[in-house]
């Protein structure tokens, strides 16, 4: 069950997203809540970005947990992965909106995502040794390809061009087998 707090989070995620150059007074308003309500669980716009990446840097560990990658059968890890990812799909869109190209910076924020990368990339090198993802391209870009697909489908989702009820089925499967066609 969702607290409070992280139902009130994701709100503020998508209204963020929504309305970038909203006041915090707009927020608020956005996401439901007074501006004296907005501003005791903030402070100012800088907290509420900090509070927002800290829970999202929470709700990303909490999927890698959850989907139990070191030890569950690859396919329903996968699987796992791609529900857990999808469950925090406000978050998702809030990070995508965030995204600058020195967010992976080790030297500036991206210390934080290194937990999340890292545990992607013994994901992936595990299913490749036992056998269930291609070994002619490396964990690592599996995992920006992973990576790249749920966000890409959170987003197009967002914007009405997939649709939401369809996109566990469409990620698990596009990851696996890819955009090809048998030919006749």
């Amino acid at each position: 069950m969702m607290s409070n707090d992280e139902k009130l989070l994701k709100a503020l995620a998508v209204a963020i997203v929504d309305r970038p150059r909203a006041t915090l007074k707009e927020l608020a308003e956005a996401a439901g809540v007074s501006k004296a309500t907005l501003h005791r669980f903030c402070g100012t716009r800088d907290a509420l970005i900090e509070r927002l990446m800290n829970h999202s840097q929470a709700a990303l560990s909490q999927v890698i947990e959850e989907a139990d990658l070191k030890v569950a059968d690859v396919g329903q890890a996968l699987r796992s992965l791609i529900e857990n990812h999808l469950r925090h799909r406000e978050l998702l869109v809030f990070m995508i909106f965030q995204y600058r190209p020195d967010s992976l910076d080790m030297d500036k924020d991206g210390a934080r995502w290194i937990a999340y990368t890292d545990a992607l990339d013994s994901f992936f090198l595990r299913g490749q040794q036992e056998g269930y993802f291609r070994i002619d391209i490396t964990a690592e870009l599996l995992t920006e390809l992973f990576v790249s697909l749920v966000y890409g489908i959170v987003d197009a989702e967002r914007r009405g061009r997939a649709a939401s009820a369809r996109s566990l089925a469409v990620l698990e499967q596009f990851f696996l087998k890819g955009a090809g066609q048998q030919r006749p």
